[in-house]
């Protein structure tokens, strides 16, 4: 009995220490602040967390065209969101191997639609690791079509295009390949 008074007595304690009445005011809202808690999860920033799909694709210099297209496509919260998702991330390069004009019509708004498919095709709903694809494995993308895994020695390729780079994110993984994969 004395043991359980004890108890109650010291989280009594600590919930009234929490509770504590300040008087100082709290500092006027700015719109800065208004603007971080309106961007939603693609807004937070700490130091100390690992970053997310999002995040990573901005601090990479090799995948710029690809950021933008996210951006254009208003994918940025989705990807952001907590996933777990795999994305097949396509460099710069990739990019530019496109036909003239490809990607520049794609970023027009009235292609937005046609920009969240191709960007669809490139990400996957769940984390799919390297080690554990097997050659022939085919994966339902979130536009709906599906991408084959192949496996030469110890290579992994996804539609062909050679998986060079795999980068884990708080809430999934990048694979970094050489190609714009596009759906048949």
């Amino acid at each position: 009995m004395k043991k359980s008074i004890k108890t109650l007595l010291v989280a009594t304690l600590f919930v009234a220490l929490g509770c504590k009445n300040t008087t100082e005011s709290a500092p006027e809202a700015t719109t800065e602040n208004t603007e971080t808690k309106a961007a939603g999860q693609e807004g937070v920033v700490d130091d100390t967390s690992a970053r997310n799909i999002v995040q990573t694709a901005i601090g990479s210099k090799d995948h710029t065209t690809l950021v933008a297209a996210v951006k254009a496509a208003e994918l940025v919260t989705s990807l952001s969101n907590a996933g777990p998702f795999t994305v097949f991330a396509p460099t710069n390069a990739a990019f530019d191997k496109l036909p003239a004009g490809t990607v520049e019509g794609l970023l027009e708004p009235d292609k937005k639609g046609d920009l969240q498919n191709v960007l669809g095709y490139h990400t996957y709903v769940g984390t799919l690791k390297t080690e554990y694809m097997q050659d022939g494995q085919e994966f339902d993308m979130v536009y709906g079509g599906k991408v084959k895994i192949t496996k030469k020695g110890d290579k992994t390729f996804v539609n062909g295009s050679e998986i060079v780079a795999s980068i884990p994110t708080s809430n999934g993984i990048i694979h970094v390949i050489g190609d714009v994969l596009l759906p048949k």
